[in-house]
């Protein structure tokens, strides 16, 4: 197994020293809802981002028994990496092999610890988080400023279409009303509607004449 962290820009820090076990927690995230006669239930949401934890250290000199590489970093220098990437707030690349993990990540937490007897020997804790990206969808659309035409909709008009009436010989508006409406009153209201095409007399109405209906 080689833990390596690299960054867009082209750094790279492969670690020397394998840790002894690295952790890994994961929470599901719960929301909690309040249902009538039923009290609080937990629905589960989305998973919260994952924590990638372990500890090592950067040792001054190689050593065969422990070491991963020969040419193993400056303790200094990678200890002023680490500490780079968790200021930056910038994402990287975390790889582990032989396990699952190969993703970005952003660097939360890193603790240094000089120890007494083991000069230069610069130990450490690690903790990572994962990341995801975020994507915003906009909706965009024409701006209307000031004194600007509205755009036209394209939906059908959905006013009702007049009912019309085509006069039959016979026909007088009390019998259409009372035939239309069940209602010969409303022959007045057929009138004046239909004072255009009938004329100054309502009682003068002549087969083929197209009414509307109120």
């Amino acid at each position: 197994m080689d833990i390596f962290l690299t960054d867009p820009a082209g750094g790279e820090l492969h670690f020397p020293v394998n840790p002894e076990e690295i952790q890994i927690r994961t929470e599901k995230q719960l929301e909690t809802v309040n249902i009538i006669q039923l009290g609080e239930i937990d629905l589960p949401s989305q998973e919260k981002v994952k924590e990638i934890t372990f500890s090592s250290f950067f040792p001054k000199e190689y050593d065969s028994s422990f070491c991963r590489y020969t040419n193993i970093p400056d303790p200094g220098q990678a200890m002023a990496q680490l500490m780079a990437w968790t200021t930056g707030g910038s994402p990287i690349r975390l790889l582990i092999t032989g396990t699952p993990i190969n993703g970005q990540v952003l660097v939360s937490a890193y603790n240094g610890t000089f120890k007494g007897g083991e000069p230069g020997d610069i130990y450490f804790d690690l903790t990572c988080r994962t990341w995801r990206d975020i994507k915003v969808k906009t909706a965009a659309g024409p701006l209307l400023y000031s004194g600007a035409a509205a755009p036209t909709s394209n939906r059908p008009d959905e006013k009702p279409v007049p009912k019309k009436y085509t006069v039959k010989p016979g026909d007088s508006l009390w019998k259409i009303a009372q035939m239309q409406y069940g209602n010969a009153a409303k022959l007045n209201d057929i009138y004046e509607i239909n004072q255009g095409i009938i004329g100054k007399d309502k009682n003068l109405i002549h087969p083929g004449m197209e009414l509307i209906m109120p």
